[in-house]
């Protein structure tokens, strides 16, 4: 039986019989709709004193039927047969309305949002008849026809300082809406015509914007709760933006809301979905990235909402950390990460795990898809951590080695991006690599290092590590998965706290920091904190910054200002570090 859409309440069963008759209807491939097809569909909207939608393919078929308004019986996004910036989905909608009016925007929106090849409007007269043997006259006062028109231009955002966008300058859909028709002249109306000459305008617009195709388009929607500051919440924005560039994607625009608390279906309100869909459809998106940890039904429905793929930050930072592994070691603790935060959310994946499988490797013809993944990561993920406890131990063996040589070691950490590696290089002339990115290094690197003694004025040999850099909230999953490398923090002698204060939220970024350190397992020895990048830094940062750590070393590593004092700083540290053994 043909499904019928929308509100059914209070429809006798002959109504019902009626509407899904329409499914046997068959529209000229050529033509926008019919006269008949227009009077039928107008004469049952008026029996049964609602909107009736009637949503058909290129081929002339009726693949839905709807009681509401276009907005209320639209196909959901990931079930429309093609979607994408540069076409339209090759499905056009014939809508009726009880009032005498043009499509209102609630209508508009939906075709948009659906990309729909046409929308018409049918507005019914309230009366009319039906001649025997069924054919309907009368009934349609006007109608409307409707079409989106391509974009004037399309903003590529590459600056973290332009990503606060304004409602009022989220870009909007264009669209145009023809004069009232009678049907006849509706009738005429050539649709392979219309859809080529469209379609054609789309993809020459969506090519010349079209950035590179290695790169993901992306939209970031950002939600402030009152749980963070104004200034917070840009920070963690500006941040996000910079993460999804790291990542290889390239931020088009960034959507903003401001709830009391995250929506517990799609994290933001109804509303702000559908503004994020029309955005991305618009702006040819094709991925959205949230600020925050999405449940799977989350994404399950925003993805549904939306009609494209939705990630949230622990994502991103998985991803980056998958690109920048380059050891073993590093590439089997990404591994294990991205494993034990998929595990949990393989149930957000939808219809595409609930097959049935079977066969060799399952545990019999009844298991799910779902669960012979979720056995199969598992397994995976038991494996994993037993490389890594391996992998703690080889490094456990080497540190004990060098503490029997009793050569002190200081470990570098500090904020992603805060310049440890150009530290490193700077003191030991190191050729770690470095970039203007976050998470640039991944996998430790320790050298030797020679300073000044505290006592006496002899040199002495110390070790020190690059470590892998924090970032505010780091994901629970990353935190355990780094565990062998985060213990290089723990069994070090003293540690180098290294802050960019060229950055705006550098006091945040150690807050960050000391809380991340604060949750490991075992105490870090003493710390020095040591501002970095004094040269891009203004003198009022400069200023707060003595007197909130008077105790602090300030240097440039790029420019090579302050290291001899750092030197001569380390060597105390590493005097009382060594003597609080």
């Amino acid at each position: 039986m043909e499904t019928i859409f929308g509100n059914l309440q209070g429809l006798k069963s002959s109504q019902l019989k009626q509407l899904q008759r329409l499914y046997h209807q068959r529209i000229p491939g050529d033509r926008i709709t019919t006269s008949e097809f227009s009077q039928r569909l107008a004469a049952i909207s008026t029996e049964v004193n609602q909107p009736v939608c009637a949503y058909i393919n290129r081929r002339g078929q009726v693949i839905r039927v709807g009681v509401g308004t276009p907005r209320q019986t639209q196909i959901p996004l990931l079930e429309l047969p093609r979607y994408g910036a540069e076409r339209l989905s090759g499905i056009r909608c014939i809508a009726t309305h009880l009032k005498a009016e043009p499509p209102n925007e609630a209508a508009l929106t939906a075709m948009a949002l659906q990309r729909l090849d046409a929308l018409v409007v049918l507005n019914i007269t309230g009366t009319g008849f039906t001649r025997r043997g069924g054919g309907a006259t009368g009934y349609v006062k006007e109608a409307y026809l409707a079409h989106l028109t391509p974009q004037e231009s399309r903003t590529l955002i590459t600056s973290p300082a332009a990503l606060k966008v304004e409602e009022s300058q989220i870009q909007s859909p264009s669209w145009n809406i023809s004069p009232p028709l009678d049907l006849d002249d509706l009738a005429e109306q050539d649709l392979v015509d219309l859809v080529e000459n469209l379609e054609a305008e789309f993809q020459r617009e969506f090519v010349a914007q079209e950035v590179d195709s290695d790169h993901d388009r992306v939209l970031i929607v950002g939600l402030m709760t009152s749980e963070i500051t104004p200034l917070q919440f840009q920070d963690t924005l500006v941040e996000l933006a910079r993460l999804v560039d790291t990542a290889g994607g390239d931020v088009l625009q960034t959507i903003q809301q401001k709830r009391s608390r995250v929506h517990p279906q799609t994290v933001v309100g109804e509303g702000k979905v559908q503004e994020i869909a029309l955005t991305a459809q618009t702006l040819g998106v094709n991925l959205v990235v949230f600020d925050r940890d999405l449940s799977p039904s989350q994404v399950r429905n925003l993805e549904m909402q939306i009609g494209i793929r939705v990630v949230d930050r622990t994502e991103v930072i998985l991803d980056i950390f998958a690109q920048r592994a380059q050891s073993r070691a590093g590439k089997l603790q990404v591994e294990l990460a991205q494993l034990e935060y998929m595990q949990p959310r393989l149930a957000g994946r939808g219809r595409t795990m609930s097959r049935l499988g079977g066969g060799i490797g399952t545990r019999g013809p009844g298991e799910t898809k779902l669960e012979t993944e979720r056995r199969a990561i598992g397994q995976r993920i038991s494996r994993l951590q037993k490389e890594v406890n391996q992998l703690q131990a080889h490094r456990s063996r080497l540190r004990q080695r060098r503490q029997h040589r009793e050569v002190p070691s200081v470990a570098l950490v500090g904020y992603t991006n805060a310049g440890k590696s150009t530290l490193l290089n700077a003191l030991t002339n190191a050729e770690v690599y470095t970039a203007d990115q976050l998470f640039a290094t991944l996998d430790p690197t320790t050298r030797r290092l020679v300073i000044p003694h505290g006592e006496a004025d002899k040199p002495q040999e110390i070790l020190i590590t690059d470590t892998v850099g924090f970032i505010h909230e780091l994901p629970a999953s990353l935190m355990d998965a780094f565990r062998a490398t985060l213990e290089e923090v723990t069994e070090a002698d003293a540690l180098l706290h290294l802050v960019d204060l060229s950055h705006p939220a550098w006091l945040r970024h150690i807050r960050s920091v000391r809380e991340i350190l604060a949750q490991m397992p075992i105490t870090p020895g003493p710390a020095l904190v040591i501002f970095n990048k004094i040269d891009q830094a203004n003198s009022e940062t400069l200023a707060l910054a003595r007197e909130e750590f008077p105790l602090a070393v300030f240097i440039s590593a790029s420019q090579r200002l302050g290291l001899e004092t750092l030197r001569q700083r380390l060597a105390k540290l590493i005097e009382y570090a060594v003597d609080s053994r």
